[in-house]
């Protein structure tokens, strides 16, 4: 078979509730509008583990954090973990990634061949959270409101400045790609930070949505003692209790937070058109790491199992697949082996190395049975949190709280927990089975206190005398760019061009 060339998107910490079929019809978002009109649409996407690096390491792995042993935004993703580019690229495809992808370790590039940017979070042990100290907060990298209070337009910032250049990396890219030097067919990965917080945008963008019906959330905040533990837990880590929260903040937040998925629209028009002016074809897959609450039960940011953290935009455009809504939970655990069978690889060379389900025969009228699996084992926990999507239940447990039981189709905001009433014991004995089987609580939570103990003792050896970092440097070679005196000018010229001179 001809395998195909792979262009995916992903982003950071798009909320899926927005994408109820495509995105949604209020959103400015006209490219991927045009893209969801040819894609599969899978409207009950999750992520793996609501937090970037391990969100991160299970899209590229197809692996849970605890089989990854990426717990958290500070632990190594170990390079002899196959992810989808080490697939491809066996498979002799050229892989490329353009902006982040929150790598930790000395492995900054997990099969790709290349890589156009540097990420834009460190890749060393210093964000490790630590179970043994509950409670404390981490000043100096945990998130707190201030992202809410100081929401509106500014016309570049640190998130503004590292996508702006992912896109023209990635622009670039697509156009050298179709100059041909390489017959291989190409998997280009382009990752970009927004529309994670800080909720600022772009005044173009911020106009957008002067009038948008939707600057505030469903559910409005709640009192502190109203919240499960977790929660609790997550408002402690981001103090919240510190901030006085209007509801024009909580406007401005969210306003800004839209805008920025409009300008993201345009970063993916821009890598688009170069596609279509190249005259190239490819598989489009465009995906989030997770989502963000935007002030949901005063919830914001991730590392929450409710859906607004949990679930993902996911839209494949393939020609194996037939556009249209599919309903049926699935995971950003089933990325890697679904991009492998588009391309041709075999499932049982793949199936050994991954959790996740091939998402292909959905998109030719096959069913889903299997419950989707998420993990959250990093700051705001002291102890791992498990979670299964099964049919229209989502089932929540940790050793620190009491079980939830959710309807999503009787209860989509997640208001009514159903754990304790005897009607649903039924249910709940069932999904239980189906945890316990799956998970000994006991034991990760024993790996991941040995995996931050660990961390802790690198870190601060390595903080101390001189320190080498693993931050990913891009190579650019400048006696091979453009005209060096190695070259014959007129082949430079026609090699350089596209479409070819006469």
């Amino acid at each position: 078979m001809t395998k195909p060339n792979i262009l995916i998107f992903m982003v950071d910490q798009l909320n899926g509730t927005l994408f109820p079929d495509g995105p949604a019809d209020w959103l400015h978002t006209p490219n991927l509008k045009k893209l969801a009109e040819k894609s599969t649409r899978f409207q009950n996407s999750y992520t793996a583990s609501p937090l970037c690096a391990p969100g991160r390491a299970s899209f590229m792995s197809g692996l849970l954090p605890s089989r990854s042993r990426v717990y958290d935004n500070a632990a190594e993703f170990a390079s002899d973990i196959p992810t989808y580019a080490h697939h491809l690229r066996r498979a002799g495809y050229q892989t490329c990634l353009s902006g982040k992808m929150h790598f930790v370790g000395p492995d900054q590039m997990h099969g790709f061949e290349e890589r156009l940017t540097t990420d834009i979070y460190p890749a060393d042990f210093g964000w490790t959270p630590d179970y043994r100290k509950p409670g404390e907060r981490i000043d100096w990298w945990y998130h707190n409101m201030g992202s809410v209070l100081g929401a509106g337009v500014a016309e570049i910032s640190n998130q503004m400045e590292y996508d702006d250049e992912v896109a023209y990396n990635a622009t670039r890219k697509v156009y050298d790609l179709a100059r041909g030097k390489d017959a291989r067919p190409w998997c280009l990965t382009v990752s970009f930070t927004h529309p994670h917080d800080p909720y600022v945008a772009r005044k173009k963008y911020w106009d957008l949505y002067e009038d948008c019906a939707h600057l505030l959330p469903d559910v409005p905040a709640m009192d502190y003692d109203d919240h499960d533990s977790h929660s609790k837990r997550v408002f402690d880590a981001n103090d919240w209790r510190s901030f006085d929260i209007s509801e024009d903040q909580v406007k401005r937040a969210r306003r800004a937070y839209f805008a920025n998925i409009s300008y993201l629209d345009d970063k993916i028009g821009e890598v688009m058109e170069a596609l279509e002016a190249s005259r190239q074809d490819a598989t489009i897959l465009f995906v989030s790491d997770h989502g963000d609450m935007l002030g949901e039960r005063g919830l914001w940011f991730k590392m929450s199992f409710f859906e607004g953290s949990s679930r993902v935009p996911l839209m494949i455009a393939s020609p194996d697949m037939e556009a249209g809504l599919i309903t049926a939970p699935v995971s950003n655990l089933d990325v890697t082996p679904t991009l492998c069978d588009l391309a041709g690889v075999s499932i049982d060379e793949v199936a050994p190395w991954v959790e996740g389900e091939s998402l292909v025969h959905l998109g030719q009228g096959g069913e889903r049975l299997s419950p989707v699996a998420m993990e959250y084992a990093a700051e705001a926990s002291y102890a791992p949190m498990v979670s299964l999507r099964y049919g229209p239940w989502k089932y929540n447990r940790c050793a620190l709280d009491a079980d939830q039981l959710f309807n999503l189709e009787a209860d989509p905001h997640e208001l009514v927990n159903l754990a304790q009433i005897p009607a649903h014991k039924g249910t709940l004995d069932q999904l239980r089975a189906k945890s316990e089987a799956r998970w000994d609580l006991d034991a990760f939570d024993a790996a991941v206190r040995e995996s931050q103990a660990r961390r802790w003792v690198v870190y601060e050896a390595l903080r101390n005398g001189e320190y080498f970092p693993w931050d990913y440097q891009p190579l650019q070679k400048a006696s091979e760019r453009y005209m060096r005196n190695h070259m014959n000018l007129d082949t430079l010229e026609d090699s350089q061009r596209f479409p070819r001179g006469e």
